[in-house]
């Protein structure tokens, strides 16, 4: 009998020693503040040496669940308390955005920096948005040079794409409207974002996230027009940044009197109110009879849902021709309105032929004194292009018989 006890079984392999420092700086919020902190000291200006040390240290801290911790160092320093003060109690370091030189170049930089963090960890781009969202609505806790250095900032993460222009939504915080904050700082932020690209790409990012039509929200009510906009931007030296506004205005101004103009034709109000209507408006917004003549057709062929069959479609078009000439022709007192709405006709091409006979008739019998010469001239061609094509169809059909 064998006296010897059996060894039982164990499991072979390396066994990781984990460091109990690494460990405490990965799940404790002091600690992962301490170790960015001290990171930043000892990189201090360097820039790229700054990149380098957020790069390796996402390996062994928690950045996923400290993101916000993360982005108010490399921000103000250290954590901010509600309203955008500094935490007394937490550790700072004096190498952040706010203390950095207050120019250009050294924003650019620090947009580097935080362009390479987001892309080596992918998974803080929500958390970087949600950062600027919060910066953005503490603007009033920060002194006037901070907010020119964060506007800056965010101007140029604007202009490449980092964040969605959609964090403006932040600026149009009642407070920061009232007090003038708002404005100040979109100054400094717009003229960053058209100097890293231009006027096209804000134009372009606002449309995308629906904000185009939103840039009057940075005054307050009593002074959101058109005008107080202009004049202030163009002050600020941002006179395509009030172009687009005012362009815009216009363009959201002639929607809501194409949906205004249609619903009076669905209401069946007359033809004699929907004129005197029409002429207020252009009084009121100085919308030129060029330019309105093209609302008006557009909110005429609007005014019906046309037939799937042909022989219907040119039974409706002569019908709604006739019950709107007046209109028409209310508002082509001059030769370039009336090419206008020629022009538009012709995008029409379903209905072409139902209306050749009424643009010959305008042709030959119009009634415009001035600027007749000149209209007539400019659609010869188009009109004997018309004669033309009338001629051969009767022909093909005489041929037939």
């Amino acid at each position: 009998m064998n006296n010897q006890k059996q060894q039982k079984p164990t499991l072979t392999g390396q066994r990781f020693k984990t460091r109990k420092r690494d460990e405490k700086e990965r799940f404790d919020p002091t600690q992962f503040q301490e170790s960015i902190v001290q990171g930043l000291n000892q990189t201090g200006t360097d820039l790229e040496a700054v990149a380098k040390f957020l790069d390796a240290s996402g390996a062994k801290l928690d950045y996923r669940r400290y993101a916000e911790t993360l982005f108010d160092i490399l921000v103000a320093g250290g954590m901010l308390a509600p309203g955008g003060t500094l935490s007394d109690d937490m550790t700072r370091t004096e190498y952040c955005l706010f203390t950095a030189s207050e120019d250009l170049e050294t924003m650019q930089a620090y947009a580097q920096v935080f362009n390479k963090l987001i892309r080596r960890y992918k998974y803080l781009e929500k958390g970087f948005e949600e950062e600027i969202k919060k910066l953005l609505l503490f603007l009033k806790g920060f002194t006037e040079s901070e907010r020119n250095k964060l506007a800056m900032l965010t101007g140029i993460l604007l202009a490449n794409g980092n964040i969605s222009a959609s964090i403006l939504n932040s600026l149009f915080n009642e407070n920061l409207v009232k007090e003038g904050v708002s404005a100040a700082f979109a100054v400094k932020l717009f003229k960053s974002w058209i100097n890293e690209k231009d006027i096209n790409s804000v134009a372009a990012s606002l449309r995308k996230v629906g904000m185009d039509n939103r840039l009057m929200e940075l005054f307050p009510a009593n002074k959101r027009s058109c005008e107080h906009f202009s004049k202030y931007f163009t002050d600020a030296g941002l006179k395509e940044l009030s172009d687009f506004a005012r362009n815009q205005q216009s363009i959201g101004a002639r929607k809501e009197l194409q949906k205004e103009l249609q619903e009076q034709m669905l209401r069946g109000e007359t033809l004699k109110d929907i004129i005197a209507y029409v002429r207020e408006e252009m009084k009121k917004t100085s919308i030129s009879e060029q330019t309105m003549i093209g609302i008006v057709w557009t909110s005429v062929m609007s005014s019906v849902e046309w037939n799937k069959k042909e022989e219907l479609v040119t039974e409706q078009a002569i019908k709604l021709l006739k019950q709107y000439s007046p209109l028409l022709k209310a508002f082509t007192s001059q030769g370039l309105s009336e090419l206008t709405l020629l022009l538009k006709i012709q995008e029409y091409s379903d209905l072409f032929k139902t209306i050749e006979e009424v643009i010959l008739k305008w042709y030959t019998e119009s009634h415009v004194a001035k600027g007749k010469s000149v209209f007539l001239e400019q659609m010869k061609k188009f009109v004997e292009w018309l004669k033309n094509a009338e001629e051969e169809s009767e022909s093909e059909e005489e041929e037939g018989d």
